[in-house]
C-alpha cells in the first residue's frame, strides 16, 4: 500500500527518459536516468532496523548502497565515457530488483 504514486512517478521518469533520448538524440543530446534502490540516507534512517534487515537480506550484494554508489553512476553517465549510452535507466540497487 502507498506505492501507487511512487510507482507512477518512477514509470514517468523512465518514459520521459526514453522520449527525450529518442527525440533529441539526433542533436547529440543524451538522456539517461538513475534509479537508486535502498541507499543509506536520512530517509532510510527513518526506517526501522527490522525492515532494513529484511530488505538487506533480499539484496544480492548484502548491504544497502551509499550515496557515492549513485554519484559514481551519475558521473559516468555525464562523462564522455558514456557517449553512446542514451535512453537507459540504470538501477543502482545492489541487484534487489533482478
Amino acid at each position: 500500500m502507498g506505492q501507487t504514486n511512487y510507482s507512477a512517478s518512477k514509470a514517468g521518469v523512465i518514459g520521459l527518459t526514453q522520449t527525450v533520448a529518442r527525440e533529441l538524440g539526433r542533436h547529440g543530446i543524451r538522456c539517461n536516468s538513475v534509479l537508486p534502490g535502498f541507499i543509506t540516507t536520512p530517509m532510510t534512517q527513518k526506517v526501522s532496523q527490522k525492515v532494513l534487515d529484511k530488505v538487506t537480506g533480499l539484496i544480492p550484494m548484502g548491504h544497502l548502497g551509499n550515496p557515492e554508489d549513485v554519484a559514481d553512476v551519475v558521473a559516468f553517465l555525464a562523462s564522455d565515457d558514456s557517449g553512446y549510452i542514451t535512453g537507459a535507466s540504470v538501477e543502482v540497487t545492489g541487484g534487489l530488483f533482478m
